[in-house]
């Protein structure tokens, strides 16, 4: 009876929430119920009260580290621990919700949970947020540090450190950020954990006995982490009698509900109802709902000064939640926060549907699809053989897959993707040239307008500094390998007695396609890679084309050196 009760309610909402029309198509009818009976239950919950939390006993942290070295096992337990989440053996991974994710294995979006803990008597909100390790996705990580006072830096005791987690300790060390140094792994019968607490005292300047080990699959010691991040990271320095400043540093889009928006709250407090502006867009709306992530939607009264939570304000736009945005109340303007610096897309590809008549939906897929990762750039483009698409920007191969990959899977698009090339710049000599472009300097992302040699006075090319930890044994190998692909070396520096960091200058292009595969093939997969934009040389590049039937395809054409 009582199933059927339900069952009529949801019937009720789901009249009431789709188009006004007598014949529901039955292919709707599941995605509908199911989308109703999210709504009905989570509408159901209790509203928290979030006043209990004064910024005082606020902590706001994320989890960095290499790839692969237990970053989202570590916070499955810190989940369990707190009671945000219920024990149980199918842990793995909670915070990973893409089907991406869990096919891969790696984090690829950056997901926020709050969780409630109690230390020495009083109750702590503790908003964690677990990032990716790839060097790919470093933009979700320096995103996700500007929500955070502190970090948790995730060190493998087997692997010891690798190049993303220097990267990622110097991203959190420039934001001023206190580091809590976590030794993962320690169940496994090779780890040495001293030998990796040497490596973080010579490299990093943090004491050996500040290192904390753990074994996050077992949940050895997991809990001293968190007595730590109550007394080693500083609460949020904000308050909640300061008018509203809220940063907006991720959103999806619902189709029921429009744009999510994760914020963090740098001041004031923001409840359902009022009236809020976006800095970016002076676009007004009024709040429907706010509430914190336990990791699924949790619906609050109110948000403070500290907390870090999502809200929903009738934005229907994909462009209205620009990431980096600040929110503010009607009438009550205040300073933009600074945001973040745009994402600089490494790899340019062609993007075409496969058939022109799915031109506007694949539209729609990358608007979505965009706003959940703001690091790629889009540009309209056509050609003459594959018809109207455009030229998308990512930070890398691995970014391309992922993005290529989720589009399949969560719009079910299926699309043409051309050749990846970098971007190259041509300083031009002819003054029709220059009058044409408004500029001397021409960016070329398509090799189809690369231009002629005669109306150039030099080619440049994008390089990167590229950082390689590997063990001592493979390093004729992997200096071989660098010479092959016109690297310059920079540096090298002995990490302890078995493992080194070598620093080259790459040309980007050579690293862009196989590089990464060929420094795993040769080290038997020990070393790791890491890179970061260092700006453009020259460089004699050249247009190869590609001819079929004795005509040039301009989609084939690559730029070489």
């Amino acid at each position: 009876m009582a199933l059927a009760g339900r069952t009529a309610m949801w019937w009720v909402r789901l009249r009431s929430s789709c188009p006004a029309s007598p014949s529901l198509s039955v292919s709707w009818l599941p995605a509908g119920l199911a989308a109703c009976e999210r709504l009905y239950s989570s509408r159901s919950k209790d509203k928290l009260d979030m006043s209990a939390y004064p910024v005082e006993s606020i902590r706001n942290f994320s989890i960095i580290a290499h790839v692969d070295h237990g970053k989202s096992t570590l916070a499955d337990r810190l989940l369990e621990i707190t009671g945000t989440i219920a024990k149980t053996n199918h842990n793995k991974q909670v915070l990973d919700k893409l089907q991406v994710e869990r096919e891969r294995g790696i984090t690829v979006k950056a997901q926020s949970a709050s969780l409630f803990y109690k230390h020495e008597g009083v109750n702590y909100l503790l908003n964690l947020i677990d990032t990716p390790g790839h060097v790919d996705f470093s933009y979700e990580v320096s995103r996700s540090l500007s929500a955070c006072q502190g970090v948790i830096l995730v060190v493998d005791a087997n692997e010891g450190i690798q190049a993303q987690t220097v990267a990622n300790f110097y991203l959190a060390f420039e934001a001023q950020l206190a580091i809590i140094p976590v030794i993962n792994k320690i169940d496994l019968k090779n780890a040495d954990p001293e030998r990796v607490e040497k490596q973080i005292e010579k490299l990093f300047d943090i004491p050996t006995e500040e290192c904390i080990r753990v074994s996050a699959k077992q949940g050895t010691n997991v809990e001293k982490v968190l007595q730590k991040v109550i007394e080693k990271i500083p609460p949020p320095q904000c308050k909640t009698a300061d008018p509203l400043k809220a940063l907006v540093f991720d959103s999806t889009f619902d189709h029921y509900r429009g744009v999510i928006a994760n914020v963090a709250l740098f001041g004031g407090e923001i409840q359902k109802g009022q009236k809020i502006v976006s800095a970016h867009t002076q676009k007004r709306y009024e709040v429907n709902e706010v509430g914190i992530l336990t990791p699924d939607e949790q619906p609050a009264h109110k948000l403070y000064a500290g907390q870090v939570g999502y809200l929903i304000a009738g934005m229907k736009e994909v462009t209205e939640a620009q990431i980096g945005d600040t929110l503010f109340l009607y009438k009550q303007p205040v300073e933009p926060l600074p945001g973040f610096k745009s994402a600089k897309p490494m790899v340019f590809a062609g993007m075409y549907p496969v058939d022109q008549t799915e031109y506007n939906n694949l539209k729609s897929a990358l608007e979505r699809l965009t706003l959940n990762d703001s690091s790629v750039t889009v540009h309209r483009d056509s050609s003459l053989a594959l018809g109207a698409g455009w030229r998308l920007g990512f930070l890398g191969l691995l970014h391309m897959e992922v993005f290529n990959q989720r589009l399949e899977q969560e719009y079910n698009m299926s699309v043409i993707l051309t050749a990846p090339t970098v971007p190259y710049k041509a300083i031009l000599s002819s003054a029709k040239l220059i009058k044409e472009y408004g500029q001397a300097e021409m960016t070329i992302i398509n090799p189809a307008q690369f231009p002629d040699k005669l109306s150039v006075s030099e080619y440049l090319e994008p390089t990167v500094l590229g950082t390689i930890v590997t063990p001592h044994e493979y390093i004729g190998k992997i200096i071989a390998l660098c010479q092959d692909r016109r690297a310059v070396q920079k540096d090298m520096l002995y990490i302890d007695e078995h493992r080194v960091m070598l620093k080259y200058l790459f040309p980007l292009n050579e690293i862009v396609v196989d590089f990464y595969d060929a420094l795993k093939s040769l080290s038997s997969g020990y070393a790791s890679f890491d890179y970061e934009d260092a700006g453009y040389q020259a460089a004699d590049l050249i247009k190869m084309d590609i001819l079929l039937n004795g005509n040039p395809v301009e989609e084939l054409a690559t730029i070489i050196h």
